[in-house]
């Protein structure tokens, strides 16, 4: 049996990130989500997953999800990608308009910025930082 999805070329869950000429399918990835830290949660029981898949000159590459509820982080350098579900991102620091994001959203955080994110739907990005 191949370890390949059949006519894309993909594996199916990497164990430990991707080696050069592997691919993954990022929409259906299983990942393993663990609660958030009570001093992050404003409300609900978000959890989070992060599942890396390259290391490319010190800039990770990898997956992202949390599901509904709202929490606040503080932020690293990062661009994202959204490739499912919705979330507003609130920005505490420094005071810009609040974000809403949804599929095909592309974002720049920088490291500090403090956020507060809300997703309504299970959020999953690809990140690069």
């Amino acid at each position: 049996m191949s370890d390949t999805i059949p006519d894309e070329g993909l594996t199916p869950e990497p164990a430990e990130g991707l080696t050069p000429g592997t691919g993954a399918d990022a929409a259906t990835l299983a990942l393993v989500h663990v609660p958030l830290p009570a001093s992050d949660v404003v409300s609900g029981n978000p959890t989070t997953a992060v599942h890396p898949l390259a290391l490319l000159g010190g800039t990770e590459v990898g997956i992202w999800e949390m599901t509904p509820g709202t929490a606040s982080d503080t932020e690293t350098d990062e661009v994202f990608v959204v490739l499912s579900g919705r979330a507003r991102i609130a920005f505490d620091d420094p005071d810009l308009p609040d974000l809403d994001v949804s599929p095909g959203s592309v974002v720049r955080l920088a490291e500090g910025q403090r956020t507060v994110w809300t997703v309504t739907e299970t959020l999953r990005k690809i990140y690069i930082a």
